[in-house]
């Protein structure tokens, strides 16, 4: 301490203190130069509060497939904001990759097998697939009480048609061709299709799970087939104790706990194909 008084005393060119056998006293300029620097460390103490509680509160930017922010995330960001009102969310709903290092996302929600070097990795929640349809849409002329029914009956698909095939291979059956129907580029528009009466879907159990829970779908088969990815939560390693990160994360896997979101628990009364 004494080294750094000297060092302003002697940039400033006088004497701030006097110096006593076992005490410091301030001499007349030390005492007119008090102020000021009291006012300068409370408006740097002020400065450094407001810093710190812009990363407890601000905006979290939040990258998600647009899939899933559309029918999963959307639905339920109101509990989030109501249980963390100073904090502003802004939804990046994007197919593409983003660099937690240098870009301006905070958190992400990944799909994929969990290997994202670099990252804090939490897996959220599993996938299972399994074909859904309007409740509308099986009648005595056409019903769907076995899986060998759906040759009678419109496919839905997104760009990846494999699942139907993988699908059909794992429930045995034969007759029914994978490739025909409705394709479309987005597994969200797939399940609004479906809502619509206009064929039977590949559901996703996060996807679609809403949608069952209030009637809007149903599935008319036992057979799930599990899905080879899952959904992931992804951060920086650096930013996973920021108050807002955590804030987020916590309450997106409490949220999974209470089985508030879709695809928190696994279908019952259902055969899985491992």
């Amino acid at each position: 301490m004494s080294h750094q008084i000297k060092t302003l005393e002697e940039a400033l060119g006088v004497k701030l203190f006097r110096r006593l056998s076992r005490a410091l006293l301030l001499t007349e300029p030390g005492q007119s130069y008090l102020p000021a620097v009291r006012d300068a460390l409370d408006m740097l103490a002020a400065t450094t509060q407001r810093l710190t509680q812009q990363d407890e509160t601000g905006i979290l930017t939040v990258s998600a497939l647009p899939s899933l922010a559309s029918i999963w995330l959307v639905p339920r960001l109101n509990r989030f904001l109501e249980a963390n009102p100073d904090i502003q969310v802004r939804l990046d709903a994007s197919e593409q990759l983003v660099d937690f290092q240098t870009g301006d996302v905070d958190v992400g929600i990944r799909y994929g097998r969990g290997d994202y070097p670099g990252l804090h990795t939490e897996r959220l929640m599993t996938e299972d697939i399994f074909p859904v349809c309007a409740p509308s849409l099986p009648t005595p002329d056409r019903p769907l009480t076995r899986p060998e029914d759906l040759r009678h009956h419109t496919l839905l698909h997104d760009d990846l048609r494999l699942d139907w095939r993988m699908w059909l291979m794992a429930a045995g059956v034969e007759g029914v061709d994978p490739t025909r129907g409705l394709t479309f580029n987005a597994s969200d528009i797939v399940i609004r299709a479906a809502i619509e009466g206009q064929g039977v879907a590949l559901g996703r159990s996060a996807l679609a799970a809403d949608a069952l829970a209030d009637g809007r779908l149903i599935k008319p088969f036992d057979v799930i087939l599990p899905a080879g990815f899952a959904y992931y939560f992804v951060c920086a390693e650096a930013d996973v104790e920021r108050p807002k990160v955590r804030a987020f994360r916590d309450w997106l896997f409490s949220d999974l706990a209470r089985g508030k979101a879709p695809g928190s628990a696994a279908p019952t009364a259902l055969s899985r194909v491992p």
